[in-house]
């Protein structure tokens, strides 16, 4: 049984979270707080398996709290949030960085055309969530060879690499700033990101991610021409694919059916690389629920990528890349602390 407190000045959704929750068999809500400073003595008294929180609260907010609970009694964490504007958007990414594992859109009513799925998300990302083993983080000192430029990586006539494709999904915010944090001035390849959110928190993601890395981060749009050094993160609701134009590599956005439920889609982005690019392509696959990614990391695998997956014990969902070890096309398992040595030594070769 998963034992659930939830973080809600609002009766309404604190009623409708219960409603969901109750209705599964395996959760139960133990408790209900009105504000953070009430989630952290809460968590203390009833040591719940997991707690959801909200983000704009009186008396202290959910990054208060998240910090707080966190430091001292370290639990899995959800934000619940409406992304209604740029400060709770804020205040959600400072969480995660905090230590929360998820964030997750805030239900709507009963009869909003979104409730389902978003109440299949919530529930899903739940029971994922109650299983890790959570620590307290600790930030660390900023690795002095981030100011270092690597040397530029071959040109594509004598086989060089030209692009990386990376995709994560549950977990993958704090995967994602880990990563770009160790990246170095100058990584003289693009990068294109699928990283599954709820719908509205993607730019979010960005602005947060620009303060952690020295690399541009960006939301994609179509016929962008690849810089290297650049992130580009897919936006909602559209697959982001490559193509070549004029010799160049180009962004694409496609809107396209969902891919296995998934749009973006990790494997409409390693499918592209694979057929655009095929032995120039490095992909990556993080942590995350499900299997997106493992059908297009076959394609690039065969056509001479290279394909890495973060480990298991680094991962916070095993899911994803555990699918993609399964499916026989991963080359090389790697920790998420080593990935961004990794990459730099791959845009080497």
């Amino acid at each position: 049984m998963i034992d659930i407190l939830i973080t809600e000045d609002s009766d309404v959704v604190a009623a409708l979270l219960r409603g969901i929750f109750q209705a599964e068999p395996d959760m139960r809500v133990v408790g209900r707080a009105r504000d953070g400073r009430e989630a952290v003595t809460l968590a203390h008294e009833l040591k719940p398996d997991l707690v959801t929180m909200d983000i704009r609260m009186p008396v202290m907010d959910g990054f208060e709290a998240t910090r707080m609970i966190m430091a001292t009694q370290p639990l899995p964490i959800v934000v619940i949030s409406s992304s209604v504007d740029d400060e709770e958007l804020r205040i959600t990414f400072r969480a995660i960085e905090e230590g929360a594992l998820a964030v997750i859109e805030k239900p709507r009513g009963l009869s909003h055309p979104d409730f389902e799925r978003i109440r299949r998300d919530l529930v899903e990302t739940v029971r994922a969530m109650a299983e890790v083993k959570v620590v307290r983080r600790r930030h660390p000192r900023p690795n002095m060879a981030v100011f270092q430029a690597p040397p530029p990586a071959p040109r594509r006539a004598g086989g060089g690499r030209e692009v990386v494709g990376l995709a994560l999904s549950t977990g993958g915010p704090q995967a994602l700033s880990t990563l770009l944090a160790g990246m170095p001035v100058g990584y003289p390849l693009p990068l294109l990101v699928v990283q599954h959110i709820s719908p509205g928190f993607v730019g979010g993601m960005v602005n947060w991610l620009r303060g952690q890395t020295l690399l541009e981060v960006c939301l994609a749009t179509t016929n962008q021409p690849l810089q290297a050094g650049t992130v580009y993160i897919a936006p909602d609701a559209h697959h982001l694919e490559v193509a070549r134009r004029d010799g160049r590599l180009h962004t694409r956005l496609s809107s396209e059916p969902p891919v296995d439920r998934f749009r973006p889609s990790a494997t409409a982005l390693f499918h592209s690389l694979a057929r655009c690019c095929g032995a120039g392509a490095i992909g990556g696959i993080f942590t995350g629920m499900g299997s997106d990614g493992s059908d297009g990391l076959v394609a690039l695998h065969r056509a001479g990528g290279h394909v890495f997956a973060q480990d298991e014990e680094s991962s916070v969902v095993y899911g994803m890349p555990g699918a993609a070890r399964a499916a026989g096309c991963v080359d090389q398992v790697v920790p998420l602390a080593r990935i961004p040595i990794h990459l730099i030594e791959l845009a080497r070769s």
